[in-house]
This record gives structure tokens, C-alpha cells and sequence, in this order.
């Protein structure tokens, strides 16, 4: 990793109808469970709603394709 360079730890789960931003996520067997940066829990995604689990530095790439 070149010097300097920081990596985010947000994530964007992508949905239907919109986005939900989170600092973790635990996987269960039937969806996401999404907590914010203090560790509170925010929303839990059913798999079958969730279109993307997205890493912040990877959605502020330019790369149009991996939308």
C-alpha cells in the first residue's frame, strides 16, 4: 500500500430503494446486520433486498463499471 494512503472502513449497502451507510456489517443466514461507528445497530438487510455490499474506497472510484 503506497504511503499516505488511507483506506475507509464505511461501507454502502445498495438497495432498491436507496443506500444505507455503515462501519460494520456481520453476516447472518439471512442478511446483513449493519451498526454504525459506535457499534449500535442501525438496520438488518435480508439478502434478498440487498443489491451490493460496497466499500466506500471502492464506491468513490472513477471505474463506472463496478456500479
Amino acid at each position: 500500500m503506497p504511503r499516505g494512503v488511507v483506506f475507509s472502513r464505511m461501507f454502502r449497502a445498495i438497495l432498491p430503494e436507496g443506500q444505507i451507510m455503515c462501519e460494520d456489517y456481520d453476516r447472518t443466514d439471512d442478511g446483513l446486520r449493519l451498526y454504525d461507528e459506535s457499534g449500535d445497530f442501525i438496520a438488518f438487510v435480508p439478502y434478498a433486498n440487498l443489491h451490493a455490499l460496497l466499500n466506500e474506497d471502492v464506491y468513490n472510484e472513477s471505474e463506472r463499471s463496478i456500479m
